[in-house]
């Protein structure tokens, strides 16, 4: 992979110094998956860092009682998985590809060596482990105290993140059915939910996707 490739498909690049790219380089390679596959189970040993160059994921997972529940909906430019990477443990969740999507892969070894040695790279983390904090956070309410309309408000808000994302746009394509999913909601609930969520003014439905008008009520939504 070229320096060019890499900072085009990873945005924490860009604050590498020379040698630390060149290292990040050699150790990332590109893999494509078709839609509906499992990158990986739950309980799987998956040691790669894991990079979204285009698609969409979901991570998730199933209860003992057999519920499935969404976890997080990982567009194109974002990034995941480095807490299993630095603890070295088994994936905890399922990663399920939406669409076809492509994905950078950084062996573990190269990971560890810029988290020893790059400060760009630490500062990076600890963006990424502060935002992903308050993901789950909030994916609790969701679960307890949220209605759809909230849930899917709040799952189009996180998709629009700028920590997590800074190369998403004013828009994003993505099907009310894929939406659906990463809510843990139906595509006739995720229709009637962004419906609702249209008529307040605060997105705007396209033929290919949605445009948020105000991604910060969109999170707040439902309290």
């Amino acid at each position: 992979m070229t320096p060019e490739r890499l900072q085009d498909i990873a945005f924490w690049a860009r604050d590498l110094g020379a040698d630390e790219i060149g290292r990040a380089c050699r150790g990332v390679v590109e893999k494509s998956w078709p839609a509906g596959a499992y990158v990986c189970h739950r309980g799987d040993r998956f040691e790669s860092w894991i990079g979204v160059a285009s698609g969409l994921m979901k991570i998730g997972t199933v209860s003992s009682r057999g519920k499935a529940v969404s976890l997080a909906g990982m567009p194109a430019g974002m990034w995941f998985g480095e807490g299993s990477v630095l603890k070295g443990e088994t994936r905890m969740y399922d990663i399920v590809a939406l669409r076809e999507t492509r994905l950078a892969l950084m062996n573990r070894a190269t990971f560890m060596w810029l988290y020893e040695n790059s400060v760009g790279f630490n500062r990076f983390l600890v963006r990424q482990f502060n935002e992903r904090l308050g993901q789950f956070i909030a994916l609790v309410e969701h679960d307890r105290l949220l209605d759809s309309v909230a849930r899917i408000a709040r799952s189009v808000a996180w998709l629009f993140n700028p920590v997590l994302n800074p190369r998403v746009g004013p828009s994003l394509d993505i099907s009310q059915e894929e939406l659906g999913q990463l809510a843990g909601v139906s595509r006739q609930v995720a229709n009637r939910a962004l419906q609702i969520l249209e008529a307040e003014g605060l997105l705007r439905l396209t033929s290919a996707g949605l445009t948020p008008a105000d991604v910060d009520a969109l999170a707040r939504y439902g309290e």
